[in-house]
């Protein structure tokens, strides 16, 4: 996803919230609920482990059937910055293998937000289920658990082995190129990885018997995405052609072009592998990249000698079984809705996935067989439910859930009728946090002047009396392979973004968070939509259809329209105070793109008149009519967004006389990893809203 003290900024006195008549909670009220997240299950017992937030303090807390009792396992007490992830137990539930700290930057610094003179790592560590000081592995990510007990886990680009009791040194796999993705297999003989080679990319295969390592069937291709049978005698993967050294690169500006895969089936003792699958040639067929960020995976291997796959051949993202034997893919979730996260029960026999079929802006939690039929629904409702997983029971179903009022929260279910279970650590929830005091947000339709339908959820002040006007300012995510829900997001991120946009709107403004096209949610042909980003930017057409379906409603004050936006979505805020400060009285761009060119960190090969189409598409074009005050927020340690996307703006607007603010955050990164940070940024955002919307007491 604390210490009060606020971190240094430069430029910009840090700012309090002032007295508001409609004010009835605090932003540290509404930021102050848990978030959880990384939930893990065990395979031969109803142990279940997940990451919890509090105020910028992360711990690992554990519970276990029946009775499901919550308890903190880990100890740490400040809000510093470090991050909890990887979470993983070993074969006999009795050891938590984790991650604390986040990745390099590309000059090879740990994030270290607290500036601390000491300086910060990322390592794996353990610690017993039954509790005691957590003892540290290595320096590293990505740990991996053998059922032998020994931890798999990355280190600078190396893949390194190290035993669960610590009794003898981590050892390194010494292979070139660029090693990562360890996966066991099932008996914990064999250890697959790939080795990325610039152009090219291989499956390896770790024998632990004879220490040896093989390549499987090496080609100039890349592989990837290696998957066990359940025997442990076969690996399938993902191969994807080789490409022409000129072509050209770059997410946001190179033109859209099919990415075509397919799937190989190797057998490990031979080292021979043979296709049994390939996508189409078509836009739709292409590598389903968004299910490699949901956890989910690209390829699953099931019973019955099948796999499971992630495909958008029919546009959506969708699941299909396939025989190890290849064939036809068989579609097991249709309908015109995607699925996101999804696991396997215990059997290996039926997906549990969440998706927004049947409620578009939600996510419900349902599960198919593998053998095909119609899914069945197990979540329902106004809530929104993910990352689920059935225990080893068979009939116990662990998730988390949250509502419009209510932020994520672990839930278990019984599968049979004759038990339930509830909501887990209830004790963790801040007893001011202010349920009642929020609004539900309502779900927002209008069309973009090419006739694209748009979704967006609006937050109404509470107190609005007849033919009163209040400002109002719309929220753009960032991504921008995301969708914003009518409630607590799934995301830390975006929970974040969700609380301020109730804050907001307890203070009296109007709030609007925008779908725009290029987001996820509403098929491949809205989140890939022809022009968008450094292409041409046709989703900003999207804000100003935003704006416009404002300016319609009777609420709302048509020349106090504000902006605000994160990544992506401050790309967006600086295109629209740019381009239309007669629309957009004011914005808060955090770390957003305001050059495609400057950004486009894998481009290469690019013709110079796709390079100029990128340029006119970013906000550094617009100053000349950017009339706007404009709040800037940024870490200087961004991973995601360049800071000097930042500088470099700042300096333009300073020349044209643009009434500017400034919010920097020394160390920190493009997801704030402090809390305090969070605070400040959105104490800025409002005050910086207040003061120039004029609101009650500013």
């Amino acid at each position: 996803m604390k210490r009060h003290a606020l971190c240094c900024a430069m430029g910009l006195l840090i700012l309090t919230p002032r007295a508001n008549a409609q004010k009835s909670f605090t932003l540290e009220q509404v930021m102050s609920a848990p978030f959880p997240s990384s939930l893990i299950a065990a395979k031969n017992s109803n142990r279940i482990a997940w990451v919890l937030d509090q105020e910028g303090r992360r711990n690992i807390w554990v519970a276990e059937g029946p009775a499901f009792s919550a308890r903190q396992l880990t100890k740490y007490s400040e809000d510093d910055g470090q991050e909890l992830l990887d979470l993983r137990l070993s074969a006999d539930s009795n050891t938590i293998v984790y991650v604390r700290g986040e990745g390099k930057n590309a000059v090879g610094q740990v994030p270290n937000p607290t500036s601390n003179p000491a300086g910060a790592e990322q390592a794996v560590w353990t610690v017993a289920w039954n509790g005691g000081e957590p003892k540290r592995v290595d320096a590293g990510h990505s740990p991996q658990v053998s059922p032998r007990g020994t931890i798999a886990y990355v280190k600078d680009g190396q893949i390194w082995l190290a035993p669960l009791d610590g009794v003898d040194k981590p050892q390194q796999l010494v292979v070139r190129g660029q090693n990562f993705g360890p996966h066991w297999s099932p008996d914990g003989s064999g250890l697959a990885f790939v080795s990325a080679r610039t152009d090219h990319a291989f499956i390896g295969v770790y024998d632990v018997a004879t220490k040896t390592i093989q390549f499987i069937a090496p080609s100039v291709d890349s592989d990837a995405n290696p998957a066990w049978s359940l025997d442990g005698k076969r690996i399938a993967f993902v191969r994807r052609p080789a490409e022409p050294r000129d072509e050209p690169q770059g997410f946001f500006i190179a033109p859209d072009k099919p990415h075509r895969w397919a799937i190989w089936i190797a057998d490990v003792p031979s080292g021979t592998a043979h296709e049994i699958w390939h996508s189409s040639a078509t836009p739709q067929g292409s590598f389903p990249y968004m299910a490699e960020d949901t956890g989910g995976g690209v390829i699953n291997w099931a019973a019955g000698d099948r796999l499971v796959i992630a495909s958008e051949e029919d546009g959506w993202l969708h699941l299909h079984a396939l025989s190890a034997e290849g064939g036809a893919a068989k579609l097991l979730t249709p309908g015109n809705c995607e699925v996101e996260q999804w696991s396997f029960t215990p059997d290996k026999k039926g997906i549990l996935f969440n998706s927004n079929c049947g409620d578009v802006d939600r996510r419900h939690i349902w599960n198919v067989s593998i053998d095909g039929g119609t899914p069945g629904q197990f979540t329902r409702g106004t809530g929104i439910e993910w990352a689920p997983a059935v225990l080893s029971d068979g009939r116990t179903l662990i998730y988390f859930g949250s509502d419009a009022t209510h932020p994520g929260r672990p839930f278990g279910t019984s599968l049979a009728p004759d038990r339930t279970t509830g909501a887990l650590a209830s004790g963790t929830w801040p007893r001011d946090f202010p349920s009642n005091g929020l609004v539900a947000p309502q779900q927002a339709l209008f069309k973009s002047d090419d006739g694209l339908e748009l979704h967006g959820q609006l937050f109404m002040p509470a107190g609005l009396k007849p033919g009163e006007k209040r400002p109002a300012v719309i929220f753009l995510h960032g991504g921008p392979i995301r969708q914003m829900l009518l409630g607590w997001h799934y995301m830390y991120y975006y929970s974040n973004s969700y609380a301020m946009n109730q804050y907001l709107a307890s203070r009296g403004y109007i709030v609007l968070a925008l779908n725009y096209r290029s987001g996820i949610g509403y098929g491949r042909a809205f989140r890939e939509a022809p022009g968008r980003a450094g292409r041409g930017a046709t989703e900003y057409q999207d804000v100003v259809a935003a704006a416009k379906y404002l300016q319609g409603r009777n609420e709302v004050d048509a020349k106090r329209i504000g902006l605000w936006g994160g990544s992506y979505g401050g790309y967006l805020t600086a295109l629209g105070l740019g381009r239309n400060s007669d629309l957009f009285a004011a914005g808060v761009d955090l770390h957003g793109v305001h050059d495609w060119p400057t950004d486009n960190w894998e481009g290469k090969n690019v013709p110079a008149d796709l390079n100029k189409l990128a340029r006119d598409s970013s906000p550094v074009t617009s100053v000349n009519t950017w009339k706007s005050p404009v709040l800037f927020i940024h870490g200087d340690d961004d991973r995601n967004v360049y800071f000097t996307q930042t500088v470099d703006l700042v300096a333009r607007l300073r020349e044209k006389g643009v009434e500017i603010e400034q919010l920097v955050f020394p160390d920190d990164v493009h997801d704030f990893l402090l809390h305090r940070h969070w605070l400040a940024a959105y104490h800025a955002a409002s005050d910086f809203f207040d003061r120039h919307f004029k609101m009650p007491g500013n």
